[in-house]
């Protein structure tokens, strides 16, 4: 009795194993956002702010202006990752760089001024 008893918690834990490995999935998403850069030292910093905790993938094109991030949703939010961007300076599409964090960025990356945006 002991014996069947440890086979079906044996087999049960085996079919309920992998199922936990697709739990999470639904809970990452991909989100695309518009983001203010210039050139590749924005896309370097505009990528790396946006890499906080909960972030799998950011890659932002400088062509479209556009930030394309995929996140977990039960470890972050948009509002957390844009707010991360417009600290290091960049306007995007809800929050606004400071101006104190918009003077931090180097001259080729002032897209207020350069008109490229």
């Amino acid at each position: 009795m002991k014996t069947l008893r440890n086979i079906l918690f044996a087999l049960i834990v085996l079919l309920v194993a992998p199922l936990s490995s697709f739990a999470g999935k639904e809970d990452v998403i991909t989100e695309h956002k518009s983001v203010t850069g210039n050139c590749d030292q924005c896309k370097n910093r505009i990528e790396n702010a946006a890499y906080i905790k909960g972030v799998k993938f950011a890659s932002w094109d400088a062509d479209k202006q556009d930030l394309t991030v995929k996140y977990d949703t039960t470890k972050t939010n948009s509002d957390l990752i844009l707010q991360s961007i417009a600290r290091a300076g960049h306007d995007n599409e809800k929050y606004k760089a400071t101006d104190e964090d918009y003077k931090k960025l180097p001259k080729c990356c002032k897209y207020k001024t350069t008109g490229k945006h």
